[in-house]
C-alpha cells in the first residue's frame, strides 16, 4: 500500500493539463478584469462618436440632368 501511495505521489501525468488550466483560468480571468475596468470608457467614446456623427449627416439631392 505505502508502494502505491509512493508511485502515486512521485506521477507528473496530467500536470500539464492542471497548469494549462489554470494559466486559462488566469488569462480569462484578467480579460474580463480589463473589460470591467475600460467598460465605461469605451462606452462613453462611442456614444460620443455616433452623437458627432449623427449630428454631421447632410441629405444631398442629387437631381438627373437631361438633354
Amino acid at each position: 500500500m505505502f508502494n502505491f501511495i509512493n508511485t502515486f505521489k512521485r506521477d507528473e501525468d496530467g500536470a500539464v493539463t492542471v497548469d494549462f488550466v489554470v494559466v486559462t483560468a488566469a488569462v480569462v480571468g484578467l480579460g474580463i478584469a480589463v473589460l470591467a475596468t475600460l467598460a465605461d470608457g469605451i462606452t462613453d467614446t462611442a456614444n460620443s462618436l455616433e452623437t458627432g456623427m449623427s449630428s454631421n449627416i447632410t441629405a444631398q439631392t442629387y437631381t438627373a440632368q437631361t438633354d
